[in-house]
């Protein structure tokens, strides 16, 4: 299994689709992932300072009376912000989490650099035969066990966090990197499919050649 730096795999439950519109986060989930394994998790309900509509309680499962008690965004994203630390950060659809994740951290005079891969975009460019790229579709696709259930954010950052994984795995089958750097994940997301194949490929030659660089006199 090939190695990549330690990341925050997170998620965000809200009220609509636009933080500059008012919409707020209602959930955060978040696990840290080192060494492709989960060793901690963080979860909060958040209470947006108004009542959600019925559609997002559908939704989500997450009711108003459920909200009622819960801490608010200043209240909760202190202890957030220490969970992150100054880690890359990864989500399914990650410019839908970021801009969240931006309004929150602007409101309360916490604006701080984000550092964020995607596991949609690499999904595109990796399984173009997917039907679609939500993140339930594929981890059906990529039989990733299910826990609990979608669009609950802790649920759905751990699945995005073992669809990270099997990108990586994947990533590793096909061109046989035994590193795979969160830099190279991130650009491969911002890529068309066939510059992202190049850039792969490239990076696999030139792990080749340093292998056998490193043998010194061996073959003389």
């Amino acid at each position: 299994m090939p190695t990549t730096e330690t990341v925050i795999v997170l998620d965000f439950e809200t009220t609509g689709l636009f933080p500059n519109n008012g919409d707020r986060i209602i959930e955060i989930g978040a696990v840290l992932l080192r060494d492709q394994e989960i060793i901690d998790r963080f979860q909060s309900l958040v209470n947006p300072g108004f009542l959600v509509s019925r559609e997002i309680e559908t939704i989500t499962g997450i009711t108003n009376n459920m909200l009622s008690d819960a801490p608010t965004a200043p209240e909760i994203m202190e202890t957030f912000v220490k969970f992150i630390g100054t880690r890359p950060l990864v989500a399914h659809n990650a410019s839908f989490d970021r801009s969240f994740l931006d309004k929150e951290l602007d409101l309360f005079g916490k604006n701080r650099p984000l550092n964020f891969g995607c596991t949609l975009q690499i999904a595109k460019r990796l399984y173009p035969d997917v039907i679609n790229y939500k993140l339930e579709t594929l981890v059906h696709y990529k039989r990733i066990p299910v826990a609990d259930q979608f669009h609950r954010a802790l649920a759905d950052a751990e699945m995005a966090a073992r669809l990270w994984i099997k990108l990586i795995e994947d990533l590793n089958n096909q061109f046989g990197l035994d590193y795979i750097s969160f830099d190279l994940m991130k650009k491969i997301g911002k890529m068309n499919k066939e510059s992202a194949f190049d850039l792969l490929k490239k990076e696999s030659e030139e792990t080749r050649t340093d292998q056998i660089d490193t043998t010194g006199n061996l073959f003389d």
